[in-house]
Order: C-alpha cells, then structure tokens, then sequence
C-alpha cells in the first residue's frame, strides 16, 4: 500500500479510504521531562529497536562511546548532534527525527530538559499531536515535570504519555510506578489535559519501548511504540475552521494573463472550496472564491497544510498578512487581545513593553497593556499583578495592538490563536503567546496609532 500524500484529510473530507489512511498516517510527537530523566536515550531506544537507525550512524554512535570510555552504545548519541550536546552530556536544542513503521510515519521531536531551555520545548511542542513526558522513578514528579505538562496543556497538545523511566533502578517496584502516575495524571487532569497514558519503562535497557518487558508482569499496558502506532490522530480539516493567511500577492500583468491577480499562501486549517463565499480580515469585504490553484493546476479544493493561490470573483484590495475565512466564520478583529503567554528570553516582560506581534503571515506594532496574574506550578494557583514575567514564566497579559488582527481563540485553532512577541530593535522571540477571546474597550475603538513612531494606540 503506497503512503499517501502529505496533508491528506480523512474521508469526512474528501471520500479518502478511512482505513488505508489510519494505516500509514502521520504523527508528529515530542518528547519532554527533566534533565536526565533519559529522553533522548528513550529516542535512540526507540530508534534503534524499530531497526530506524542506518548502519552507519549506528557505527559512528559505537565509535563515540567506545572513545569515552563505554562498554555499550550510548544511544542518546543518535539525537544529541551537537558538540556541546555530547561534551556536557545534556540536550541543548530541539533534534528532529523521522522515522516510520508499517503502520504509521513519524516525526519526533526531542527537547531539553533544563529550564533555562524550556524555550526549545515550547517550539518542539507546538505542532505536536502527543507528548511523552518523561519522570526518573527514583525523583518522581520535580517541578521541570510540572512545567512541561503545563506548557503541553497550554498548547494545547491532544495526547499526553507518562513514560516512568529507570525503572530497573527501583527494581520494577509497582508500587513506585503507581504513586508517580496517580500524581501526574492528577496534576495534568487539573490543568485540563485530556488525556494521559502511563507507561512504566526502562529506556536504558528497553524495557516497554518497543518490546514489553519481562520484569514487569504487573503491567498489562502497550509499549511506548505500540501506542504511538495506535494512538488515533485527527486527520479531519474539515472539522476546523478555515483559515488562509495571505502570504504574496500574485500579478504577473503578462500578454498571457493581463487580469490575473491570485493570493498565495498556506491553507492554516480546515478546507476551501471553489464556489465558496468568503470574507477578507480585518477589512470585512467579502467576494467568492473564483479559482484555486496548486502547482500550477486549477483544483476544486484546498486543505491544511497545502500551499495554495486562491483568487477571487472581486478586485478587492487584499495583502500580505491579510485572512481569508468563510463568510459565516465566527471570527472579528481587535486590537485588544487577552493570552496565555510563555515568556522565553532572559529580558523580563514588563507592562508597556513595546513589542512586534507577529500572528500568522501579519507582524505589527503593539504594547503589553497589563500582566494580570502569573500561574504557580506547585498547587497551579495565580499570582495576581506579578509587574513582570521572567524567562519560562506562565501568565496572563493584556495586549494592544496598532492595527485590528482577526485572531482566533486558541482552544478553536492552534494555528490562527497563536502568535509571537519580538523584540522591535533586534528581532529576537521574546513571548509564545496563546490568545484568549478578544475583547472590547468602547472608550478606545475610535483611537487609531498616533504615528509610526509614537506607539501610543
């Protein structure tokens, strides 16, 4: 059975065979957890027992831990690529890999541990479907344990797994593997995480990675790999809200094509349709979309996550960062926006701060109006007026913009209710930020930017 394109909806769809599709499917997961609560080795485990490691790279791992002095393959080798990564024994930046089995395709997505890179696992997070935390069983749940789960709640992620690793080193007591997972699965639950699989294991070893273990009868679960292959991913677009975020304004102005005027762009979520009335955001114009276009080839529909050149029936003046949704979407623009924001740089975020946010393909000015509250992870409570938020705080922030953005709550759409706050003199991510529902302030609808310069909105 041959592997289906890339983005392929399910047959609520577009009439794909459900069952060929469940098949070969894509899964995109990340792993998350503690320093040295053994992720990446949890990786290389799961790389090397489902035979998704090349000779050579499997040579090369030998090599390098016969150099420092192992006896056996340190397989976190096959994911810890930098030269920092493998001195200090530690992972640094988010290491992507791809594999695939004969049922299901995968891309993973490793992430460090240590707080100060709390940052990488926010990127390494934000577009996966499950997240496999990890716990050491000697430590149980830490506070870095809490801080991931959080981050996977705030995103949103639909799928949480609770890898209790090192297991061998507590002599596979159930007893240890039981008040972990009890702890955890309370502590996601009241974040609001939908659902978690606890699975005791032992990475190092490979106990419940990709084979069950035979020193924990007592577990009758599936292995680490048996549930990603199994796990059932939402492979629907149409169940999500359409959204096209222009990229690029396409005019040739050719002897060939004098009147063509086309938007490209990525399919954010859900499906267009040729035929189909829609509204420009934030002007509120509305037209019919006259043609689709992908690859050079007129089509009928388009889905996320394909790249497309929509036009349509009306000369509109519509641009780069513009948002083409259905007539009937539930969605207005604002230039106050409420979110949960994960703050990411060592500079503190402070209220009047003056920040670029970028929302999808549309970068503007904007001021932090107000930090309401800052989540504790200890006992999730809020700390009411923080006056700032340091680097992988969680809080909420009150934010004014220099023009009107049509974003979405982002419990409706990870895509279009997320955005980033940059610092405007050198361009670096400061905040990931997931928006709340936006909200009105009468004595300010009439105020416009006093200038370009004056940030006063």
């Amino acid at each position: 059975m041959g592997t289906p394109a890339s983005g392929t909806p399910a047959s609520g769809a577009l009439g794909t065979d459900p069952l060929a599709l469940s098949a070969t499917s894509l899964l995109r997961f990340a792993t998350a957890g503690s320093v040295d609560d053994g992720k990446s080795t949890l990786v290389g485990r799961l790389l090397h027992d489902s035979k998704s490691v090349l000779a050579d790279q499997l040579e090369a791992v030998e090599h390098a831990s016969r150099s420092r002095g192992q006896q056996a393959p340190d397989l976190a080798l096959l994911t810890d690529g930098l030269r920092a990564e493998r001195e200090q024994g530690i992972t640094i930046d988010v290491a992507y890999r791809y594999f695939a089995t004969p049922r299901r395709r995968f891309i993973l997505a490793d992430t460090p541990g240590h707080v100060q890179y709390t940052r990488n696992m926010v990127t390494g997070a934000s577009t996966a479907e499950l997240a496999v935390v990890l716990v050491d069983a000697r430590n149980g749940v830490v506070e870095q344990t809490r801080r991931h789960a959080a981050v996977a709640a705030l995103l949103r992620v639909p799928h949480v797994v609770l890898a209790v690793n090192k297991m061998d080193l507590v002599d596979y007591h159930e007893e240890v593997f039981a008040a972990i997972a009890e702890e955890f699965t309370a502590y996601a639950t009241s974040l609001g995480v939908p659902e978690v699989t606890t699975i005791p294991i032992s990475a190092l070893v490979g106990d419940n990675v990709v084979t069950a273990s035979a020193h924990m009868d007592w577990y009758g679960g599936p292995t680490v790999l048996e549930h990603l292959e199994t796990v059932p991913v939402t492979l629907d677009p149409a169940r999500d809200p359409a959204r096209f975020p222009v990229q690029y304004v396409i005019r040739p102005q050719t002897a060939e094509h004098p009147d063509y005027r086309g938007y490209a762009g990525q399919v954010a979520s859900g499906v267009l349709r040729v035929g189909q009335r829609v509204t420009v955001h934030p002007s509120g114009l509305g037209s019919t979309i006259e043609a689709i276009d992908r690859l050079g080839e007129p089509v009928d529909v388009a889905w996320a996550p394909q790249s497309v050149t929509v036009r349509l029936a009306d000369d509109l003046d519509v641009s780069r960062g513009d948002l083409i949704a259905p007539a009937d979407a539930e969605l207005t623009s604002s230039q106050d926006l409420t979110a949960t924001v994960c703050h990411l740089h060592d500079t503190p975020l402070t209220p009047g701060a003056r920040v670029l946010l970028k929302h999808a393909t549309r970068t503007v000015k904007a001021i932090v109006r107000g930090i309401p509250s800052r989540l504790t992870l200890g006992d999730l409570s809020q700390h009411p007026e923080p006056g700032r938020l340091e680097a992988n705080d969680i809080g909420r922030v009150v934010i004014r913009t220099s023009e009107p953005l049509p974003v979405d709550d982002y419990a409706r759409s990870r895509r279009t209710g997320s955005f980033l706050l940059i610092d405007p003199v050198d361009g670096t991510t400061l905040t990931a930020g997931m928006a709340g529902e936006a909200f009105d302030r009468p004595d300010q609808d009439a105020k416009s930017p006093t200038d370009d310069d004056g940030w006063d909105f």
